[in-house]
């Protein structure tokens, strides 16, 4: 059991002398140093033993700080309890998602009210059909009062066996059950420390799944199990050996192929096998080859492609089943400059492509019988739009999800041919929502290189103020993920106290095509850095923005990125939430045992290259840290976090705590009992943001 606050901050310091913190101040982290030199640099990293977890001081330690921080935010106990009522009594608390058809079986999962976890669950035939329970995660989880995640889950082909992944650590580190859904029981099968990635043979008695390194957590091996043998003799139909590349093994949407996708930041390479042949041997589409990415998938006789040979933006292109080389592709959407080809979905009569220009995401429907092609219009400025949930070839409709920045999470049907939108549901917000009491806009801020940035933006018109408002600016930039104008309920309580939201498109991102995401990358990483920067500049001198009252927020790599801005400009940030950030950028790279660390080379550089050493260690958070004031920081930190190592944040924080000028609020939460996705359960979820928007509001008055 946990003590309270004033009493482990005293029980701590007698347990670890190295460690001192009292009611009159915060913890001091034990000094555990390493001496660490390359290329003729030395630098003194005077917190790297905070990296051995099980050591009492490096506990005491993040203990001591998660003490600290509930005292420093004891002031603010009430507000957390009217937030998380406000964000719990927004949503209803027994509601379900829109079923899916597949194989003749209309598939969902739902909430019960007070639980905490899904129920899933099968109708077959028809909507009006009897419910089929096949698995309530609120029975499993018991009494397991900890970390419990169900990760992937998957039923067989014929339908009558449902596979599930379970994680109790929040490592990713799973256990995959079987449950024959005639019977209820579970198979003796278990496989155990897996992914959770599998994919099922057709003759529904073979999986394929995949394994990682138990020390990098690369997923590099893919076996093969057959249900009733034993799983510790599962056979090992795939090794792959390059430390930089991952893999992981799904099927195509006709389920004629099983695929092994071989995966690297610029590279990618596909083995497929007949699913009615799972002794077979898988065969290469196309060998690698660096810089050559593309994805696979199957219609009819052909394989499908996007690739981008000879397209940075990529273009899609189909072979023939049986001459799947390059002379034999046939272009069906050619590269375009202005326009990243995003994705497409096929369909028996129908193929629909998924692109972004302008930063926005399109959807255009092509008919294979040659008739014109045509685009959905969404009518607002911003939003985000995607495919959802379309399992089978032989439709006509297309399921998609829609939400923007004033609009909830809506589900619609598209028919194709007449060109029809019905909306099957849109979130409903409890309470006394008006979408119209809203609004949302889209506006460029201009960098420092002169490349103008997108800003999207929400607030509540009644609450605009004259001079500005406290004002939240989000953004991730790496890895070319893209950020979308999303709809958040949970936004609803900050933009109600008067504060604008924003997100800031900054390149690394992927939202103005393939270039702007190379230009947010390796030697080109601070463009990322300084076009946050400039959102945050435009948006006070544009007047959303009350300049003693900015705010921003980042999570992973863009808590990389709060790191970074805090750093370089801490006068323009009144206070910064950094979640589970990446901040040790120098030290992880150069460590070839910490998960992630081959793969990414292509990312963020190898700083065994003297040239990507110095760039890395000249934005590098950790490293940057100066004698000068900053802003008022929350930090948060998982410790079984198996992205970003819980030492990065709290190294990060202690060095933060010996070195900073000011007496601003310097607070670090360390879930001792999650990872890098935070806690389990959607009311632990619920209490996590309202003690991250309590922290917000108490510093914007």
């Amino acid at each position: 059991m946990r003590p309270g606050p004033l009493p482990a901050l005293l029980s701590l310091a007698l347990l670890c002398a190295a460690c001192t913190s009292s009611p009159a101040g915060p913890p001091r982290a034990p000094e555990l140093p390493e001496r660490l030199e390359i290329h003729g640099d030395v630098r003194i990293d005077e917190y790297y033993g905070l990296r051995e977890r099980d050591d009492p001081r490096v506990l005491a330690y993040l203990e001591a700080e998660n003490a600290w921080t509930a005292e420093e935010m004891r002031h603010t106990e009430a507000l957390q309890e009217e937030l998380f009522q406000e964000l719990k009594g927004r949503v209803r608390q027994d509601d379900s998602t829109v079923p899916y058809r597949s194989d003749g079986y209309w598939y969902y999962t739902r909430y019960e009210e007070g639980e905490e976890y899904r129920v899933h669950c099968r109708r077959r035939g028809t909507l009006e059909a009897p419910e089929e329970v096949l698995l309530d995660e609120n029975e499993l989880v018991g009494d397991h009062s900890g970390y419990f995640a169900v990760g992937r889950t998957s039923v067989s082909p014929g339908a009558g066996l449902f596979a599930f992944a379970v994680d109790l650590v929040g490592r990713r580190f799973y256990s995959v059950h079987f449950k024959d859904l005639a019977t209820g029981e579970l198979l003796p099968d278990v496989l155990s420390d897996v992914t959770g990635n599998l994919a099922w043979a057709n003759d529904d008695r073979t999986v394929f799944y995949t394994k990682q390194d138990p020390e990098t957590l690369r997923s590099h091996r893919i076996y093969r199990h057959v249900l009733g043998a034993d799983p510790a003799a599962a056979e090992l139909v795939y090794e792959e050996t390059d430390d930089t590349y991952s893999c992981s093994v799904s099927r195509t949407k006709s389920d004629r192929f099983l695929l092994i996708r071989s995966s690297h930041t610029l590279a990618d390479e596909v083995r497929y096998l007949d699913a009615d042949d799972p002794q077979g041997e898988f065969r290469v589409f196309l060998p690698r080859e660096r810089g050559h990415e593309h994805r696979l998938d199957h219609l009819g006789d052909h394989f499908y492609l996007r690739t981008n040979d000879d397209a940075p933006n990529f273009r899609l292109v189909r072979v023939p089943l049986d001459r799947p080389g390059r002379e034999h592709w046939e272009e069906l959407v050619p590269h375009r400059a202005d326009a990243y080809f995003q994705g497409f979905e096929l369909f028996r009569d129908h193929l629909v492509i998924s692109e972004r220009r302008d930063g926005l995401v399109h959807l255009r429907i092509r008919p294979w019988n040659g008739d014109p092609e045509h685009e959905l219009d969404f009518g607002e400025p911003a939003y985000r739009v995607g495919p959802r949930s379309n399992r089978e070839l032989d439709t006509r409709l297309l399921r998609y999800s829609y939400s923007s920045m004033t609009t909830p999470d809506s589900v619609y049907d598209y028919d194709m041919e007449t060109r029809e939108k019905t909306l099957l549901k849109r979130d409903e917000i409890l309470g006394d929502f008006d979408s119209a009491d809203y609004r949302t806009e889209r506006l460029n801020a201009t960098a420092a290189d002169g490349v103008q940035v997108p800003i999207s933006l929400v607030y509540r018109v009644d609450r605009r103020r004259p001079g500005g408002n406290p004002l939240l600016l989000r953004a991730y930039g790496s890895y070319g993920s893209s950020s979308d104008a999303s709809f958040r309920s949970t936004r609803l309580s900050l933009l109600d106290r008067g504060f604008v939201c924003a997100i800031a498109h900054v390149r690394g991102g992927q939202e103005l095509g393939r270039g702007w995401y190379e230009d947010g990358k390796l030697l080109r990483k601070k463009n990322t850095f300084t076009d946050f920067i400039a959102c945050a500049e435009h948006l006070v001198e544009a007047g959303y923005a009350a300049p003693d009252r900015v705010f921003a927020e980042g999570g992973s790599a863009g808590g990389l990125l709060m790191g970074a801005i805090v750093n370089m400009r801490p006068d323009l940030f009144h206070g910064v939430v950094a979640n589970v950030p990446f901040v040790d950028v120098v030290t992880t790279m150069l460590d070839e045992s910490i998960p992630l660390t081959t793969a990414e080379f292509d990312e963020w550089g190898n700083p065994k290259d003297p040239v990507y050493y110095e760039y890395m260690l000249s934005y590098s958070p950790y490293d940057q840290v100066t004698a000068q004031d900053y802003p008022h920081l929350l930090v948060t930190a998982g410790l079984h976090d198996s992205q970003v190592q819980y030492w990065e944040p709290a190294k990060w924080v202690a060095r933060l705590r010996a070195r900073k000028t000011d007496d601003h609020r310097l607070l670090l939460k360390t879930n001792m009992e999650a990872g890098h996705g935070g806690p389990s359960g959607r009311y632990r979820r619920y209490r996590e943001t309202a003690f991250t928007y309590a922290f917000l509001l108490d510093l914007a008055d």
